[in-house]
């Protein structure tokens, strides 16, 4: 009996991983202004990067892609990285050139209520997560009031992000921080405590309180209150 439990539990928790979405790596099959159709279909919402050949072994990200739908993506500008000694690449997206959706699906910010739940809930996914501290402390230098579409993608920019876990009462909502769009949920397998921080679970207990040895007076929603809001 002991043996048949541990089994069904790892069975749960293996597709608990599984269902998150991995990365996939297709071309790009023609071109229209800045739409694209790709040769592998992915779930709408599944953001990924375009990478142009230039031989001699030379290639370089150029465009940012969100795919739209039956094979068909929309390309974007790829963001200012900041670095002003690296070229600025110009080039144009061309058929035969490739697409990365979800290059950065492995590193996961999770947005949790409370201990346990974070602890619970990264014990179970096999990802590289990016602690809630950090994106806490971006919360506070950039003045942010809420968690927002916004300040999640220029997150994810800066941190090379690329799926944002938001923990409700209910489930898991998986979002792409770089389209906005949720690609999928996950059911909560068992009940979790839903007593929350406000507005998330970080390493210190109020992100709204002293921070840095300064004060701030940021005036944050409660948890589950903040994250029905965020858009």
């Amino acid at each position: 009996m002991k043996k048949i439990l541990f089994l069904l539990l790892l069975l749960n928790y293996s597709i608990f991983a599984d269902v998150l979405p991995n990365s996939t790596t297709t071309t790009i099959t023609s071109v229209d202004s800045n739409k694209v159709q790709v040769a592998t279909s992915v779930p709408k919402g599944t953001s990924g990067v375009v990478i142009h050949n230039y031989g001699n072994k030379l290639s370089a990200i150029t465009h940012l892609v969100v795919m739209t739908g039956d094979k068909q993506a929309t390309t974007l500008p790829y963001p200012d990285i900041g670095e002003t000694k690296l070229p600025n690449i110009k080039s144009g997206v061309e058929k035969g050139d490739k697409v990365i959706f979800g290059n950065f699906y492995n590193n996961v910010l999770l947005i949790a209520p409370n201990e346990e739940s974070y602890r619970k809930t990264t014990s179970r996914l096999q990802r590289n997560f990016i602690h809630p501290d950090v994106y806490a402390m971006d919360l506070i230098l950039n003045s942010q009031k809420q968690i927002t579409f916004s300040n999640l993608k220029a997150f994810a920019h800066k941190n090379q992000v690329g799926l944002v876990l938001i923990t409700t009462k209910e489930n898991i909502m998986v979002l792409d921080p770089i389209s906005s769009e949720y690609l999928t949920t996950l059911p909560l397998t068992k009940t979790l405590n839903t007593t929350a921080i406000s507005p998330f679970y970080a390493r210190f207990e109020q992100i709204s309180n002293s921070f840095l040895g300064t004060e701030s007076n940021q005036k944050f929603l409660e948890y589950y209150q903040g994250i029905s809001q965020i858009k």
